[in-house]
C-alpha cells in the first residue's frame, strides 16, 4: 500500500512569506489535499488511457517526420476544435512556445522595448501582473467591472483607459469566470471598436477559453472579428488547464500583421521550437476531446463544482456563480471579521491548501481578503473526500 509523507507542521507566519500564488502552489504539492493550482491533476479517461498506451507510437511518429508537420497538425486540430477558422488562414504566423508564461513574458518584453502604459484586468491570476513587473512596464489596474456591461464598455473605457497604450484582458478570466463572450459578441466588439477607435493595444489572454467549450458552449470566432476590424493585437491560448497531461502542454501566439516583425524577433530570441513529441501527444489529446465533445474534461469539472457546491456554500462560504464554468470555484467569505489568509491557514492545519484571494487583486489586495479559490480539476474520490474535511474543518471555525 502506497503511503503518504506529510509534512512537518508549519511554523507561526509561514504563510506570510509567499510573494505570489505560485509560492504557493509550489507549497501546496506537499499537501494531501492540493486544491490550490488549477493543473490538472484528474485521472484519465477510457480514450485518454488509450493514448497513454500508444505513447510509443507518437515518439517514434515524432522522430519520422518533420517539426513543421508536427506543429502544423497540432495548430490545425487546436484551433479547429476552438472553431477559430479565421487564425488558421494565419497558420505561419502562429508561434507554439511551451507555457502561458512564456507567451506572457514575449508580451511583456514588447511592451517594455516600446515604453508601453498598460492596463491590466483586476482581479486575474498575479503572474500576469508580475511578469509585466518585473519588466518594469507601467500599470494600471482595469476592475472588471469596467467590463460587464455592453450598454456602458465603451463609456468606462474612455473614463478609465484613455491614457493606456495597451488593455490586457483574461477572457474567460481567472479566477471568476467572467467573460465577454458570455451574451454573444457584443461586448468583446464594443472593447475592439475602442481599441480601433483610440489606437490601442488589444492582448487577451485566452488560456482558459477551452472551459466555454467544456460547458457546453460555442466560441464565436474571435479572430474573424480581431482581423476585420483592423485592432492591433496579441492574442495567446494555451492547452495547459484543460486536459490530464501532467504539464505536457504548448500554448500559441497570434499577434495582428503590424505587430508581427516586431514580435517574431522576440519569440526566437526565447526558444526555438516546442518538442515533436509533447506536440504529438497534446494533438492527440485534442483530438480525443474532438471526438467525445469534451466531455471527459466537462463532466469531472461539473461533478466536481456540485460537490464543492454542496459542501461548502454555506456558513462562512457563498459560492460565486461565474458567467462560465471554468476549472476553479470562487467562494466569497461571508463572516467579515475573517480573512482569505486567516481561512487558509487554518484550512492548511487539515492538510487543505487552497488560495487565498488577495493575490488575485493584484492592485487593491485587501479586497481579495473576500475571497478562496478551490482548483476542481482533481481526481474524483479525493476531490470528494477534501469537501468532506473541509465542510467539517470550516464548521469548526465557524
Amino acid at each position: 500500500m502506497n503511503t503518504i509523507t506529510l509534512p512537518e507542521p508549519l511554523a507561526p507566519g509561514y504563510l506570510d512569506q509567499h510573494e505570489d500564488i505560485t509560492q504557493h502552489e509550489i507549497d501546496a504539492l506537499k499537501t494531501r489535499f492540493n486544491l490550490a493550482d488549477a493543473h490538472t491533476h484528474q485521472r484519465q479517461s477510457p480514450t485518454q488511457k488509450q493514448i497513454v498506451s500508444n505513447l510509443d507510437q507518437l515518439w517514434y511518429l515524432a522522430e519520422q517526420r518533420t517539426q513543421y508537420a508536427a506543429e502544423r497538425d497540432f495548430i490545425n486540430a487546436f484551433y479547429t476544435l476552438h472553431g477559430q477558422h479565421t487564425a488558421l488562414q494565419r497558420a505561419d504566423d502562429i508561434y507554439l512556445v511551451y507555457a502561458a508564461s512564456i507567451g506572457m513574458q514575449i508580451t511583456a518584453t514588447y511592451l517594455m522595448k516600446n515604453k508601453l502604459r498598460v492596463g491590466l484586468i483586476e482581479p486575474c491570476f498575479d503572474n500576469l501582473h508580475d511578469l509585466m513587473k518585473h519588466m518594469q512596464v507601467p500599470m494600471q489596474a482595469l476592475d472588471e467591472s469596467l467590463f460587464t456591461a455592453a450598454g456602458s464598455l465603451y463609456d468606462n473605457l474612455m473614463k478609465h483607459a484613455l491614457t493606456l497604450d495597451a488593455i490586457v484582458l483574461v477572457d474567460p478570466n481567472n479566477p471568476t469566470g467572467f467573460s465577454l463572450f458570455a451574451d454573444g459578441t457584443k461586448s468583446f466588439m464594443e472593447l475592439v471598436r475602442f481599441c480601433c477607435d483610440f489606437n490601442k493595444i488589444l492582448i487577451l489572454d485566452f488560456s482558459f477559453a477551452s472551459f466555454i467549450l467544456a460547458s457546453g458552449g460555442k466560441r464565436p470566432d474571435v479572430y474573424e472579428i480581431l482581423e476585420n476590424s483592423g485592432v492591433r493585437y496579441i492574442a495567446m491560448e494555451d492547452t495547459g488547464k484543460t486536459w490530464p497531461l501532467q504539464d505536457a502542454k504548448c500554448s500559441t501566439i497570434l499577434t495582428s500583421r503590424d505587430l508581427n516583425d516586431d514580435i517574431y524577433p522576440i519569440v526566437t530570441s526565447v526558444l526555438l521550437n516546442v518538442s515533436p513529441f509533447i506536440l504529438s501527444l497534446v494533438t492527440a489529446y485534442v483530438e480525443d476531446s474532438m471526438q467525445d465533445d469534451f466531455a471527459s474534461v466537462g463532466t469531472l469539472l461539473d461533478t466536481n463544482r456540485e460537490v464543492a457546491i454542496r459542501h461548502l456554500d454555506k456558513g462562512i462560504l457563498k459560492y460565486q456563480t461565474p458567467l462560465i464554468r471554468t476549472s476553479v470555484a470562487w467562494f466569497e467569505i461571508q463572516n467579515t471579521a475573517m480573512r482569505a489568509d486567516d481561512v487558509q491557514n487554518f484550512l492548511l492545519g487539515h492538510q487543505i491548501y487552497v488560495l487565498p484571494g488577495q493575490y488575485f487583486y493584484w492592485k487593491h489586495p485587501d479586497r481579495g481578503q473576500r475571497f478562496i479559490r478551490v482548483a476542481l480539476a482533481r481526481e474524483q474520490a479525493l476531490f470528494a473526500e477534501a469537501m468532506e474535511r473541509m465542510e467539517a474543518a470550516l464548521n469548526e471555525l465557524g
